[in-house]
């Protein structure tokens, strides 16, 4: 191998040796002094020059610091020279076309050395310069050489996002399934647990009663899993898509809080020592106590879950000028120095701390920094390192009164009595129409069920029930269709419930226009429908 040149010129570029290797040229010139002078023709200009005793060295320093472009003399490409030049330049990455600027002489001066036009093909990017060569020529040159090399620099830069967010994808992926299988398996092992006890012989009826409310607890608690998984993800996407909208309202930011921790204390506090201070005052912002309640809960969850048993996790809530300041501390694993930046990135997890097996795909911190700059504010992470614990601030502009939220009078919201239904249920997916329409006859209402669109409004008009609970991906005619049909035969005397799995603000709005009265996201929750039927405004008053 070559030893390095004596004669390296380069532009200062302030402790970035790569960029500075990136920016200038490689130079091979026959001896003299035409390669000295011609470094210093470009350093004087601002261009980067190292010269290379040969055609070997070249392709060394290129293969390992890159470079802006070559500088080359025709006479040095003799044939073995030649050849390694175009092995060093086939072997370039797919972003790279380096550009040659390749000094030739008159053919009366050097007969036979201009190179042939299939030469300079198989080179690739060459520029011919005719010796003698003008500075302003050379230097004309060399400045179009390295805009176009900057070009490729931004193509090189764009593949490695590009290669980076695959790799974060794949990550994803797998984390996901990691994520869904876990609930999966324990609703299959539920399953198989109540199929066994319906099958074998029994032992102790009571102790077999408990072990089956304790298997219906386990679905139970993973299907709310599952749904948080569904919501998450999909939540992520509008707000990172920008189709999310915030319903504001003066709200209270510590009743926000307490709310919260009372809803997730029986998973805190079994393992940790929770503690949280309310302010002397109320402290109100204008904001979406919906989103706002994701935030919170979303840092709660996090502290908890990365927080070892008996450990401790703080909620601190206080007013900071203009700003309420929630601060969420915990005692846990802690977060290293260099991801910091990092930990509200998408899909982004703390590698050997934010422990796989922990869950979560990591995206509950990005929700929660969108949300809250969705509110004008701020939120950051502190950690003195792995094992240290963390510390997640949130910083939120203050309502411009500061009053207590208005409290809700509304007495219209009586309580009313449960009032059992005919119901007509039309879903395409016959597990789905099977159970729900069992548990509807469970809960006393008396269920017909059609499997496709054209079937179910046919059985609407003729069996006239007082709720249609409608999927909207049907066969046939879509619950769109549907809901238009049976509004324009039986006006209000029917109401409408549209089932889903499409959730997002203008599914839902495009449900209320068909017709629909209210609108479901699956998974269903039957108790929920139940209640709506039994509250829902009858006899002609049902509005949208």
């Amino acid at each position: 191998m070559a030893q390095p040149s004596r004669s390296c010129w380069s532009r200062p570029v302030a402790d970035n040796t790569a960029q500075a290797n990136d920016e200038r040229f490689l130079l091979v010139a026959p001896t003299g002094r035409d390669a000295p002078l011609t470094c210093a023709l470009l350093a004087r200009q601002g261009l980067g020059c190292c010269e290379c005793r040969d055609i070997e060295e070249l392709c060394v320093r290129f293969a390992r610091d890159g470079a802006a472009g070559f500088l080359i003399a025709e006479e040095v490409l003799v044939k073995r020279e030649f050849t390694r030049l175009r092995t060093a330049i086939a072997t370039q990455e797919a972003w790279s076309d380096v550009p040659i600027l390749l000094f030739t002489a008159t053919s009366t001066r050097l007969h036979g050395r201009v190179p042939s036009a299939k030469a300079v093909t198989l080179l690739g990017n060459v520029t011919l310069l005719e010796r003698p060569v003008q500075p302003i020529t050379m230097l004309s040159a060399a400045n179009a050489a390295l805009r176009m090399r900057k070009r490729q620099y931004i193509a090189r830069a764009e593949l490695a996002s590009q290669q980076q967010a695959v790799r974060q994808r794949d990550q994803f992926l797998a984390m996901l399934g990691h994520e869904l299988r876990n609930p999966l398996a324990a609703i299959a092992l539920a399953n198989s647990f109540e199929h066994a006890e319906r099958t074998l012989p029994r032992c102790d009826a009571q102790l077999d009663n408990h072990r089956v409310h304790g298997a219906h607890d386990v679905i139970d608690r993973q299907v709310q899993h599952l749904t948080r998984l569904v919501d998450d993800l999909l939540d992520v996407a509008r707000v990172t898509s920008g189709k999310i909208s915030l319903q504001r309202e003066p709200l209270d930011m510590t009743e926000l809080v307490q709310s919260c921790l009372t809803l997730l204390r029986g998973a805190l506090d079994a393992r940790l020592t929770v503690n949280f201070a309310a302010p002397a005052q109320p402290i109100i912002v204008y904001g979406d106590p919906v989103r706002l309640e994701q935030v919170v809960t979303n840092l709660l969850t996090n502290a908890g879950k990365y927080t070892p048993a008996g450990g401790a996790v703080t909620v601190e809530l206080k007013r900071s000028g203009d700003h309420a300041v929630l601060r969420v501390s915990d005692t846990g694993v802690g977060i290293p120095a260099d991801m910091l930046d990092r930990v509200f990135d998408l899909f982004s997890q703390v590698e050997g701390s934010l422990d796989r097996a922990k869950g979560g795909l990591g995206i509950g911190l990005t929700l929660v920094r969108r949300l809250v700059e969705l509110h004008g504010g701020q939120v950051d992470a502190r950690s003195a390192g792995l094992d240290q614990g963390s510390t997640f601030q949130v910083r939120l502009p203050l309502a411009a009164r500061c009053c207590v939220a208005p409290v809700c009078n509304d007495t219209r919201a009586t309580e009313r009595l449960p009032r059992h239904c005919e119901v007509l249920i039309i879903e395409d997916n016959p597990d789905s129409r099977e159970l729900l329409a069992l548990l509807l006859e469970r809960l006393g209402h008396r269920v017909y069920a059609a499997e496709d669109g054209p079937t179910g409004v046919e059985t609407a008009l003729r069996r006239r029930p007082d709720v249609l609970l409608v999927d909207i991906g049907l066969p046939g005619l879509d619950g769109y269709g549907v809901a238009r049909q049976v509004r324009s035969e039986l006006g209000h005397d029917v109401y409408l419930i549209a089932l889903t799995g499409y959730g997002q603000p203008e599914d839902r709005r495009r449900a209320l226009d068909a017709g629909f009265d209210a609108h479901f996201t699956k998974p269903l929750d039957a108790h929920a429908i139940d209640q709506l039927l039994n509250q829902a405004p009858w006899a002609g008053t049902a509005t949208r």
